[in-house]
């Protein structure tokens, strides 16, 4: 995937918003900081002030910015998305990717750091951020965190699980998926990646639940 050219998309996007215009300014302004020098705690900081400056109203994505999206990088959705979420993933690729090592460290601690809002926007950013195979560790544990609107961010509409989990983790996934009631139909790759191994663990998560009396959640028979 072309960073430059995402980050242009979503720029653009964020341009068509109505009543943008301070947003815009305020991005341009600490784009143009950061390039001219580089300072983690910079970064931070406007990461973390993004929503005081660009607001929480839920975006308008046109249908041909949807397919430029999906064009740059197949699965990638931003719809549903609010203007402060967009523009902290926006600004996620602003940081120079020159550094391996300090690329990752510097978002890794943005993941420690991160409340709520944070971490949705950050979770959303693994498909279009540098050296994807890096935040393996870090996808996973989105799995594991029990905040639902992280486990959402991590699970549905986003194609990094489907394109870089190894079975094992993609399969708690969809297990996790079921335990807390994500609606699997929204999961990228969920067909694509059904396995005999899934199938299994979701047979005796389906007895179980039969055996208690219980009703199968949706659409679990047609990954058995």
């Amino acid at each position: 995937m072309n960073i430059l050219e995402m980050s242009q998309t979503l720029f653009y996007l964020i341009e068509q918003q109505p009543n943008s215009e301070k947003a815009v300014n305020y991005l341009r302004q600490q784009a143009d900081a950061l390039q001219a020098g580089p300072q983690v705690p910079v970064f931070y900081r406007v990461f973390t002030a993004m929503p005081r400056f660009v607001g929480k109203q839920l975006i308008v994505v046109p249908s041909d910015m949807a397919f430029a999206l999906e064009r740059l990088r197949p699965g990638f959705t931003v719809t549903d998305w609010t203007l402060d979420r967009l523009a902290r993933v926006w600004w996620l690729l602003q940081l120079p990717a020159d550094d391996e090592a300090h690329y990752v460290k510097t978002i890794t601690e943005l993941f420690k750091a991160g409340e709520l809002n944070e971490l949705v926007a950050l979770y959303s950013a693994l498909p279009v951020l540098a050296f994807p195979e890096a935040w393996r560790f870090q996808a996973t544990e989105g799995i594991r965190n029990n905040i639902a609107d992280v486990q959402s961010a991590i699970m549905l509409h986003n194609p990094y699980p489907a394109d870089y989990f190894d079975e094992a983790a993609w399969n708690q996934l969809i297990l996790k998926a079921f335990f807390t009631d994500k609606d699997v139909t929204q999961i990228t790759g969920l067909t694509e990646r059904k396995n005999a191994r899934l199938a299994h663990t979701l047979a005796d998560y389906a007895a179980e639940r039969r055996a208690a009396g219980r009703s199968l959640p949706p659409h679990i028979e047609e990954l058995m």
